[in-house]
């Protein structure tokens, strides 16, 4: 599957990692120049959640913006006990 937000729709996107050498003007130097520049990619905080989507509960994968944003519903804690357990107690 791909990194991809449910919600926000973030993904991975391609950019450059820029090389510089020289020392900056205001530093006493003649300035900085870059020397090379290499594709890399930014990847998005992809979390794999239980949320509740359209009334069940599914595994979606979610952003940590989205989550810290509120739109993910998570379900309900389980208070499910064995039946042993429970006859017992």
């Amino acid at each position: 599957m791909p990194r991809v937000c449910h919600f926000t729709g973030k993904r991975t996107t391609s950019g450059r990692q820029y090389t510089h050498r020289g020392k900056a003007k205001y530093l006493g130097g003649v300035g900085t120049k870059v020397t090379g520049k290499t594709k890399r990619k930014f990847k998005p905080n992809i979390q794999r959640v239980r949320a509740v989507i359209d009334g069940r509960v599914c595994r979606i994968k979610v952003s940590t913006k989205a989550i810290r944003m509120g739109l993910v519903v998570k379900p309900m804690k389980r208070n499910w006990k064995p039946e042993q357990a429970a006859a017992q107690a």
